[in-house]
């Protein structure tokens, strides 16, 4: 017996094994291009959309496809959109409620610090509170807030 016989056997052999592994067994059957393509176009052209929304969308047009199915294909596509604009929705929706913090030090003209606590409101842009400190402290932070609360 040759070496090059004992590997023709292995290769056959191999070959086997993967096709007997990679045979379809039934379930779902694959979606096709067609619709890969048509939610990889939904999901660009509309940002906000998650999966139950273009699943929905997709049996509107008469195709056949689990809600599951759309959300593993979503994950494939490098998504969606400029962050920015998403943030910029988020601040529109909700300026009226929202608030800023901001806690600064501030060096004066004799090289000393004095440090603020400054609170904007966003949907007038109004000042809430401020006050300043040279030596600020958890009690002192804690005061500004609760006076912040009582207005």
């Amino acid at each position: 017996m040759k070496p090059e016989t004992v590997v023709g056997w292995h290769r056959a052999g191999f070959r086997l094994y993967w096709r007997w592994r990679s045979r379809t067994r039934g379930g779902r059957p694959k979606i096709t291009d067609e619709i890969r393509v048509l939610i990889h176009r939904m999901a660009e052209e509309n940002a906000g959309w998650g999966a139950p929304k273009i699943h929905g969308e997709l049996l509107k047009l008469g195709f056949a496809v689990s809600e599951r199915t759309v959300a593993r294909y979503l994950r494939r596509i490098r998504r969606r959109g400029d962050p920015g604009k998403k943030w910029l929705a988020f601040l529109n929706n909700h300026r009226e409620v929202i608030v800023a913090f901001d806690f600064f030090s501030v060096p004066t003209v004799t090289f000393q610090s004095l440090y603020c606590f400054f609170v904007i409101e966003h949907a007038r842009r109004r000042i809430l509170h401020f006050n300043l400190t040279r030596y600020p402290s958890v009690e002192w932070v804690l005061q500004q807030t609760s006076e912040l609360i009582r207005q």
